[in-house]
């Protein structure tokens, strides 16, 4: 954890061969449109320099998740970030998950007040690689109006997010969970028909203060198992809360997302 965490700090150091973020980084809020529920669907708008990636919520221990501020937003009560799917990247040995050339993460706006106007801000922070990587903070904002509509991708966006368990006709599921001297190690064992091309699992436990390591995963047959370690602000073992666990099994066209993990 200590060395991705160091690995990462000095490629920031690094200059990005001269090149300015608006060189490298375009951000832009797209307003689309009011849903029957009251809620307003809009979408963040990332394009990068070509070669140029960004970082999905869950980015392996090389990168950086977005962080985002909604704090200047005016009528918003939530923002809930609806991800499309991503794809592995390997860097200096190291595995971590993201968009290649951009992307459009669309953005489910809850409003305090329904019906009324609102104005969608966001101060966004994230990491961009290439041969380096780079901090990044843009600032964004819209007018969101209704009924609106979608002329920039949020529904294609909608569409690639992962495949739910049932609709990728995935069988049984276990984790099974053992103490180590700081913390855990999990083996999540997922019964679901091959992917193409290089598959990954990546697992996300309920409590986002837990390290997770990169995960080792190996198919045979009709079976993808996968083991990671697990580590606790404790750095000692802990209970894993497995209904809260979720597992994105990566490596095909779109990725797919599991909720929950029982034991065998």
């Amino acid at each position: 954890m200590k060395t991705a965490a160091l690995l990462f700090a000095a490629t920031l150091a690094l200059p990005a061969h001269g090149m300015t973020q608006d060189e490298l980084l375009q951000a832009n809020l797209l307003p689309g449109w009011r849903m029957d529920s009251g809620h307003h669907m809009a979408g963040l708008s990332l394009a990068l320099a070509p070669g140029w990636k960004t970082y999905w919520r869950s980015p392996g221990e090389a990168g950086i998740p977005p962080e985002f501020d909604w704090s200047g937003s005016q009528n918003v009560k939530a923002v809930y970030v609806h991800w499309p799917s991503p794809v592995v990247f390997h860097t200096n040995g190291m595995q971590t998950v993201g968009y290649d050339g951009g992307v459009i993460l669309p953005l489910e706006v809850v409003p305090e007040v329904p019906g009324q106007p609102v104005v969608l801000r966001a101060r966004v922070g994230m990491g961009i690689c290439k041969d380096i990587c780079m901090p990044a903070e843009v600032l964004v904002s819209a007018d969101l109006v209704a009924p609106g509509a979608d002329p920039g991708g949020i529904r294609a966006a909608l569409k690639a997010q992962p495949a739910n368990a049932a609709q990728a006709g995935v069988g049984r599921v276990t984790c099974a969970v053992e103490p180590i001297a700081d913390g855990l190690r999990l083996t999540a064992t997922v019964e679901i028909a091959a992917q193409s091309g290089e598959e990954a699992v990546v697992m996300e436990p309920a409590d986002r203060s837990i390290w997770v390591g990169e995960a080792m995963t190996s198919r045979q047959g009709g079976t993808l198992t996968s083991v990671a370690e697990m580590v606790a602000a404790t750095g000692a073992p802990f209970a894993l809360d497995r209904s809260g666990l979720r597992l994105t099994v990566l490596g095909g066209a779109r990725a797919v997302q599991i909720e929950g993990c029982p034991a065998p």
